[in-house]
């Protein structure tokens, strides 16, 4: 059986895809004109986010009987299509978990204490000290819109800091989690930012998620809220955020993911406020992608074979 790989992952990963008898084509920069050509060749796919795998895709995926996504998100898979046409879907919803909250309390900090303006200022030659007057994270209240897999990793470390937690979530499982940690669970996303001073994104791409931070909730914050968004681009207005920053509305934000990558909205890029900007770096350490990689290669492996 054959195997495309159009992005790169590991190659532990791709060792367990050869050592289990699968022939590998590894075409990490494949275009997708010729991925629409080339799909129908082979049995299996695995992608990360820079591969999209829609309809127009899947249509001419004859033979395809495996996609796996080293990765959360499932945005850029027409997941509807591929169960319609039999293809199997799977991702490695935890491997990032650890990475991308590690990152969402780096940014909080680094909103919190200035890091980002600091460091800017002393290369420059500055010594700017007193401009630079920060807050502790202890007591501090953060509501985690989502609480799956990251959601419940970034609890861990805010518990650590001593920051009064709350979520909002629509799963039930989730919310009786949250209650025996002894998390507030709020009962709407509205109530969760009227509470919160910190409010961090962990939920998925969908029609319904898409602008969960849009004008009007924007305008339920206070002066002194920060917004963190290391989940997916669409989940925030960017440009009613980026208004919020300006008229002094919120005070602070970081984000990680955007509503089109490579980021093309100058205006965010050039805002000299507080406003951090990352470029999807939440899953870049080496260990998350080790364990993507291995993870899915096993996943991928066990359902070929077992066809």
């Amino acid at each position: 059986m054959k195997i495309l790989i159009s992005d790169k992952i590991h190659q532990k990963g791709i060792k367990i895809l050869e050592e289990n008898g699968f022939e590998v084509s590894k075409k990490f920069s494949i275009s997708q004109e010729d991925l629409r050509e080339e799909i129908a060749n082979y049995d299996g796919i695995i992608i990360r986010s820079n591969t999209k795998l829609f309809s127009e895709e899947l249509k001419r995926s004859k033979n395809l009987k495996v996609i796996g996504r080293a990765g959360v998100g499932l945005d850029n898979i027409d997941v509807e299509e591929a169960e319609k046409l039999g293809i199997k879907v799977f991702n490695t919803s935890k491997a990032p978990s650890i990475s991308v909250a590690e990152l969402t309390m780096g940014l909080i900090i680094s909103l919190l204490r200035n890091i980002t303006k600091a460091d800017k200022t002393m290369h420059c030659g500055d010594w700017f000290k007193r401009d630079y007057m920060g807050f502790e994270l202890k007591g501090k209240k953060i509501g985690l819109i989502g609480f799956g897999n990251i959601g419940t990793e970034v609890a861990k470390r805010a518990a650590a800091f001593d920051m009064i937690i709350g979520i909002y979530d629509v799963d039930k499982k989730a919310k009786q989690k949250a209650k025996d940690l002894g998390y507030i669970v709020y009962p709407s996303v509205d109530v969760l930012i009227k509470e919160s001073q910190i409010i961090s994104l962990h939920i998925p791409s969908t029609v319904k998620t898409e602008n969960t931070i849009n004008e009007r909730r924007l305008n339920l914050m206070d002066k002194d809220n920060l917004i963190i968004n290391t989940a997916r681009g669409n989940l925030v207005d960017e440009v009613a955020l980026l208004k919020a920053l300006k008229e002094n509305k919120i005070k602070g934000a970081a984000l990680d993911v955007f509503r089109r990558e490579p980021i093309d909205n100058m205006d965010l890029c050039n805002f000299e406020g507080n406003l951090i900007l990352t470029p999807h770096i939440g899953s870049q350490t080496v260990e998350t992608q080790v364990n993507a990689s291995v993870s899915i290669a096993k996943k991928v492996s066990n359902y070929l074979k077992n066809l």
